[in-house]
Order: structure tokens, then sequence, then C-alpha cells
């Protein structure tokens, strides 16, 4: 019975092989922001070293409305979410926006700011969270079968130790 010629190890092709998380990322989220007029994710990512600093926090970037006919002869539109209370200022220094947004690319890719109708929610990433203590009767427990230790230094980390775990969700 012949056998089926095989081919050389150069020539198969790998099919379960290993990507970066980043490659898989961009290839979901491209197409969303390619939607939103965005050609790279640049303007989103490095929103808080593009932005004057007073607008970082407050303001984020929606969209871009590109101008029909010639391609980009006069930039496009950025349509940005804006802090409610706060619209006043950030159509008053649009200009200041544009240009920093301008020199930071290199080129005139905006040509005005707008305000978005979206909702803007400031970022929640610098709030602390709070760790429960353990109760009078967890710490007595625990002062308890750390006295049993000779070493003093021993003693105050276990006692630290054993406050952590038993300040942990469970």
């Amino acid at each position: 019975m012949p056998s089926t010629p095989r081919k050389p190890a150069d020539q198969t092709k790998r099919r379960a092989r290993t990507i970066q998380a980043g490659d898989a990322i961009n290839k979901i989220l491209d197409p969303a922001f390619r939607k939103r007029g965005f050609a790279t994710r640049d303007i989103v990512a490095y929103w808080r070293q593009i932005a004057p600093e007073n607008y970082r926090d407050i303001t984020m970037p929606d969209r871009l409305n590109w101008p029909r006919g010639e391609a980009g002869a006069e930039g496009a539109r950025l349509y940005l979410r804006c802090l409610p209370g706060r619209t006043h200022e950030v159509e008053h220094d649009a200009p200041k926006i544009v240009e920093a947004i301008n020199r930071y690319f290199g080129y005139f890719l905006v040509g005005s700011v707008r305000l978005s109708n979206e909702p803007f929610t400031p970022r929640s990433v610098e709030t602390p969270q709070k760790h429960p203590h353990p109760d009078a009767r967890q710490r007595d427990r625990i002062d308890s079968e750390v006295a049993k230790v000779g070493d003093s230094g021993l003693q105050e980390a276990l006692r630290l130790l054993g406050v952590g775990i038993s300040s942990r969700k469970r």
C-alpha cells in the first residue's frame, strides 16, 4: 500500500498559533473606531497627553467627522464628550484644544471642536478601595494565636498578616 507523501516541516501551516493580546484587541476595536471616524486609536488612547491640562479629565473624544469632497482639506470636526457644567468653558477654549491636537500629531488633523450629545462620566480609576477591618472578636483571636510566638518582630508580622487575611471579602 503506497504511503502519502509528507510535506517538509517548513511547508506545513501551523493552525493553532499564539497571538499577542494587543493584536487580538486591535482586530476587535479597530472596526469600532473606524465607525466613529478614527483611523487609529491614538487620539482616544493618548487623550490625557494630547488635551490641554484643564480639559484632560473633563472631556473625552467621541468621534471625528470628516468633510465631504476633498480629502481632509479643512480638517476633521472632533466631537467631544464633556462633563456637564463645563460646556461653555470647552466651547470657549475650542481653538486651544484644536491647536493642542494638531501640535501633538504634527499636521492639520482637526479643524474644529464641537460638543457631543453623548453623556460623559469621568474616570473612577483614582478612587481608593476600602478594605473592611476585622471585628473585635477576630482581633482578639489573632492576638491570642500570635502571643504563642516568642519573637516580637515575628509576632507583629503575623498579627498584620492575620488582620490582612481576616479583612478580605469572603
